[in-house]
């Protein structure tokens, strides 16, 4: 059932209510007995207002549809479309109102324009800020007569949902794509010979072979030079644990860090499916809240996605302690453990070290975090005031807590990454190549 329209004065219609008023006051006071020409002058001006929204016509249709599945950071759209009866239209408005991880300050505008059909039409983007199911949950539509003087508004509930994802660009990336093919990780299993610690075979030594790989026993044996080959291995245990508690809910060049931080995971996460290791995430912040069964074939990447969308944000320190130690007692075998992570006060981030190293006399530890640009920029930056020289000296402490940290996490034996948002996903993987060919996990 179409809504009932609101008739309702434009903004031009105040302008001129507003113009006439001194010019009706002026003539009462020239010409006293010329008073009703200021009632006759505002009557005039409602009639006007209310004709012209007539002639605007009735709307007969309103469509309203959103793109279902978004990806956080990636564009949507809204496609907006509407009919009305026979009239005289000079302007069609829209304005949406919705969850704020959908539309910034949760409302957005778009005016629409004629389609081929005969109706009006807009597609208004949005860009998600946040995971989860946003709802757009209402939309208004305002269109004018032809003077520009009065209008038909009608509201309507919607109710539409949206459900944001992680975002998987880097996975879908050409670039990607072609180190998948082109890297021993191929798209077609097989056997890495060549490279990692498990010996697999001898063979005829050929130029460009590392010499240290030559078996002089059994080179003297068959009077002939032959090299140890070694398979690299599979079947490894990759868990990405990721801190959901207040720092990592902080955003960093318009995204939370740990929406980042899942799109690095998953993205070194296909990577490490397509080698023949398995996969699991593992989410806390005051408590656990998410541990995956081990994923172990590609096949399983979209439950990875979908289990890293109920990821949630929250407003609290994470608990390291009981975290990390619930982690350790569902591991079985020694596993590399990639802890997303960030800090801002020395108290946490001592907590934070002591519950790592329980952790490294049985597992790999890799330590990802995000650099603090914003801290850089403050502590690099010339201050030209007092307040900015205060700004500047705390900035530059902060950043040299954030290093004795990181270095505690080396001293302890612990990998560590710190990257720039935009460089954290590409040297995640290289880290996981490096310790994968050194064979270092199992």
């Amino acid at each position: 059932m179409t809504p009932r329209a609101a008739l309702i004065p434009t903004g031009r219609a105040l302008l001129l209510i507003a113009a006439a008023a001194p010019l009706a006051l002026l003539v009462a006071v020239l010409s006293p007995a010329s008073w009703a020409a200021a009632p006759l002058t505002g009557t005039v001006i409602l009639a006007l207002v209310v004709i012209d929204a007539l002639l605007a016509g009735r709307m007969a249709r309103l469509d309203l549809t959103a793109d279902p599945d978004v990806e956080v950071g990636e564009e949507g759209w809204i496609q907006i479309a509407a009919a009305f009866s026979p009239g005289l239209r000079g302007q069609v408005d829209c304005a949406l109102a919705g969850d704020v991880r959908l539309l910034e300050g949760g409302r957005s505008e778009a005016q629409l324009t004629p389609s081929p059909d005969g109706g009006w039409q807009a597609a208004l983007p949005f860009r998600p800020t946040r995971r989860g199911t946003g709802e757009i949950e209402e939309v208004w539509l305002r269109w004018t007569g032809p003077l520009g003087l009065g209008a038909r508004q009608v509201s309507r509930e919607l109710a539409l949902p949206v459900r944001v994802w992680p975002n998987l660009a880097p996975v879908r990336s050409p670039a990607m794509q072609t180190f998948l093919k082109d890297a021993q990780f191929g798209l077609i299993a097989r056997r890495m010979r060549g490279e990692g610690t498990m010996f697999e075979a001898l063979a005829e030594f050929q130029p460009g072979m590392d010499k240290r790989r030559i078996d002089w026993k059994a080179s003297a044996r068959h009077a002939h030079l032959y090299a140890k080959e070694y398979e690299a291995e599979r079947n490894n245990q990759i868990v990405f644990a990721f801190d959901c508690g207040s720092a990592m809910s902080d955003p960093v060049a318009g995204l939370p860090r740990i929406d980042r931080a899942v799109t690095a995971a998953l993205t070194t996460g296909y990577v490490a499916l397509k080698g023949g290791d398995r996969v699991a995430l593992f989410g806390f912040a005051s408590r656990p809240e998410l541990f995956t069964p081990f994923a172990v074939d590609p096949r399983d990447f979209p439950r990875l996605h979908r289990a890293a969308a109920g990821l949630d944000y929250h407003a609290q320190e994470p608990n390291f302690t009981l975290a990390l130690a619930t982690l350790a007692g569902r591991l079985q075998r020694r596993s590399l453990i990639v802890v997303f992570s960030d800090f801002t006060d020395p108290t946490s981030a001592e907590l934070m070290v002591e519950s790592i190293s329980r952790l490294t006399s049985r597992h790999l530890v890799l330590f990802v975090t995000i650099t603090d640009q914003e801290l850089t920029g403050l502590a690099t930056a010339n201050p030209d005031s007092v307040q900015h020289l205060a700004m500047a000296v705390s900035a530059d402490s902060l950043l040299r807590q954030r290093a004795l940290v990181l270095s505690r996490l080396r001293q302890i034996g612990v990998d560590v990454i710190e990257a720039p948002w935009d460089r954290i996903g590409t040297r995640l993987i290289d880290s996981y190549l490096a310790i994968k060919r050194k064979g270092a996990i199992g």
